[in-house]
């Protein structure tokens, strides 16, 4: 792990995936802040609120792709407006029960996904990710 992980977002509209999800990460040594959001818009909100404040920007986000309202496509699609100054850091990762062929293929075409990741989180991906991708 070159660079380090303060702050973790974790975006799943099933209030269970994210309290367990929350448990591994919290579980993890090394995380100051992890925080959970149910919707796309959710965390779209969530952002908005710590574009100015380095402490809680997220360096890493677990994204669901199914979700009502807003669907982790169409928050990488509004994500990808907010200022690249600040999400240039931020590394999102499709953490889903998706298996739709096309949505590893879109997941791949995306430059602002680092990977897509079958649910659930578990102590041995979450350090696979961290390895990889920090």
């Amino acid at each position: 792990m070159g660079k380090s992980v303060n702050c973790v977002l974790l975006v799943d509209d099933d209030k269970a995936t994210n309290f367990f999800n929350e448990r591994v990460v919290t579980r993890h040594n090394g995380f100051d802040q992890v925080n959970t959001v149910q919707s796309g818009l959710a965390a779209l909100e969530y952002l908005s609120a710590v574009e100015k404040d380095e402490a809680t920007k997220p360096d890493l986000i677990f994204l669901d792709i199914n979700m009502p309202a807003m669907n982790g496509w169409e928050f990488l699609v509004e994500f990808e407006k907010l200022d690249h100054s600040f999400t240039k850091g931020i590394k999102v990762i499709l953490l889903s029960t998706s298996s739709n062929p096309d949505d590893v293929l879109a997941s791949a075409k995306n430059h602002n996904v680092e990977d897509f990741i079958n649910k659930p989180l578990s102590p041995d991906l979450l350090d696979s990710v961290l390895r990889n991708h920090f």
